[in-house]
């Protein structure tokens, strides 16, 4: 079986540059997840590599399909300098060793909460799942494996996240959308949700 995760490092590197700094972590029972980072103008990017080692697998499947699933690694952006957001590292290593530890396949529109301030006073807790193909495109991978997607990472406040599970994803990018709001502002505050 192929190492994809030279595959993805490539793709990562062809599309953000070379990573200016990476970390790694390994949660008991799991294999090890880096977090890589890379510094463009006044953009700071996370992307997480280790996520797409091994597909996700539904947790209704009586048994782990090790070619077929979906396969994801994640991509945060935030403006650099406002905040100490390399201290994200951690929870993003936590985010994306979520498909091993509790069984779940992370899908655009989704929420994924790590039940602490994403950095140090940080306003966010969670974030909902882009839609991949922006920023990196899809990484095709030989058949039956499915494509790697990457996944961009849009940090939710809690009263934005709890008007989500409401209202829904799309409507909450609406509301996002409409009104400006800058989602790589480290500090920004919660979009009106009345």
């Amino acid at each position: 079986m192929v190492d994809v995760l030279p595959l993805v490092e490539a793709r990562l590197t062809t599309a953000l540059g070379e990573p200016d700094a990476r970390a790694a972590v390994t949660f008991l029972g799991t294999d090890r997840i880096e977090v890589l980072r890379f510094q463009e103008g006044d953009v700071v990017r996370y992307a997480t590599l280790g996520m797409s080692q091994h597909p996700m697998t539904d947790p209704a499947a009586l048994l782990a399909d090790p070619v077929k699933g979906p396969r994801a690694e994640l991509v945060l952006s935030v403006r650099a300098g406002l905040a100490d957001t390399d201290k994200v590292l951690r929870p993003l290593a936590v985010l994306a060793a979520t498909p091993q530890v509790e069984g779940l396949v992370v899908t655009p529109g989704a929420s994924l909460d790590v039940g602490e301030p994403l950095w140090p006073g940080a306003p966010f807790t969670s974030v909902l799942v882009g839609e991949p193909g922006g920023l990196v495109e899809d990484l095709e991978l030989d058949a039956p494996m499915d494509p790697v997607r990457f996944l961009p990472l849009l940090p939710m406040t809690p009263n934005e996240a709890a008007w989500k599970r409401v209202h829904g994803a799309q409507a909450l990018q609406e509301r996002w959308l409409a009104n400006g709001t800058d989602l790589r502002d480290p500090a920004r505050t919660s979009v009106p949700l009345d």
